[in-house]
């Protein structure tokens, strides 16, 4: 377990001593940009940081929060950050306009977005949004999927009124009736609806037409060439991480509590556990590396509504070369991650 002088400074990243390895080696700086605040979406990483996975491999991680898939794909095509997460729809779209990215694993073999409702809104289908007011969320990845939704459902953006709001104010939003719907998530904005006793509808994207791949870690291309070991050091000790919150949940939202003091446990769990079914989603045989059909299916969608450009190549956006063998990584079998001890 990590030292108490760790846990006391986890949200700077690591204690004092936190730069040398149990062999008393330097170990390299290392950061990882966050697509969201701290929470079970991102246990895995925080896993790893807690329980020394990450300088195991010789690297001193600190693991930054972010603001939306949105804003952190920008930064890594600015160059303001190298190694990040974020979803794969959001980053694939910048790299096709140039930006020097790839998506290297993915955590999310489908999409956790969801178009939700309070069942007292009358809205009793998809369709039923045309005159709406749906809130949709500043710099989310929701906002840049939602035409291939209404689309795949026989609507355009004109039948709906858009709201933009911070995604801080999503779920007040819904609850106060100031919207007819929110563009949320299972895996977020469904946690938190739940925990405060709202009874909703939801018509996820995946199911609606948009199953594409989601979050998943990518890096600066030029980050990559002069750094491939580290990241695959850090890929390596990542998928340990989740494989370990996906046995035990519990000690993933707890690691998440050790490392950003201020998130609240409890939530982090029930946000994990709404993702796990994610992991293995389809078709996926590994965790974290997401099927070649899954890109191109991707790649289809994304570019039927001009998101990404048609005839495309989808290993444009992404490379497993920085994965370990697949045989080393956590199997699925029947959409489900195989507990480690059985494989």
């Amino acid at each position: 377990m990590l030292a108490a002088s760790m846990a006391l400074t986890a949200c700077g990243g690591g204690s004092s001593d936190s730069s040398v390895g149990a062999d008393g080696t330097k170990l390299k700086p290392f950061t990882f940009q966050l697509n969201f605040t701290a929470g079970g979406f991102n246990a895995g990483f925080e896993y790893a940081a807690v329980h020394g996975l990450y300088k195991g491999e010789g690297l001193d991680v600190e693991i930054v929060p972010g603001a939306g898939s949105g804003v952190t794909a920008q930064m890594v095509a600015s160059g303001k950050a190298q190694v990040a997460y974020a979803d794969a729809a959001t980053t694939s779209a910048l790299i096709a306009k140039g930006a020097p990215m790839k998506n290297i694993m993915t955590v999310y073999q489908s999409s956790p977005n969801q178009v939700t409702t309070l069942t007292s809104s009358g809205i009793n289908a998809i369709q039923d949004l045309k005159g709406r007011s749906v809130g949709v969320p500043t710099g989310g990845s929701q906002t840049a999927m939602l035409p291939i939704l209404l689309e795949k459902n026989g609507m355009k953006p004109s039948d709906i009124k858009q709201v933009g709001l911070p995604k801080e104010s999503l779920v007040q939003a819904l609850l106060q009736k100031r919207v007819d719907a929110i563009l949320g998530s299972t895996d977020a904005y469904g946690v938190q609806l739940e925990q405060q006793g709202a009874q909703t509808k939801n018509w996820t994207f995946a199911d609606y037409g948009v199953p594409t791949v989601s979050t998943s870690v990518f890096a600066n291309e030029d980050y990559l060439k002069n750094n491939a070991d580290d990241v695959k050091a850090f890929i390596r000790a990542s998928l340990k991480g989740w494989a370990a919150v996906i046995a035990d949940p519990k000690a993933g939202a707890a690691a998440v509590k050790t490392y950003f003091p201020n998130s609240n446990e409890q939530q982090s769990l029930a946000e994990l556990n709404a993702i796990i079914p994610l992991f293995c989603a389809g078709g996926a045989t590994a965790v974290g590396k997401a099927p070649a059909e899954s890109w191109s299916r991707t790649q289809d969608l994304l570019s039927s509504i001009g998101l990404l450009p048609a005839g495309t190549d989808a290993t444009t956006y992404y490379s497993n070369d920085l994965l370990p063998a697949e045989a080393e990584m956590q199997q699925c079998q029947d959409g489900k991650p195989v507990p480690l001890a059985a494989k």
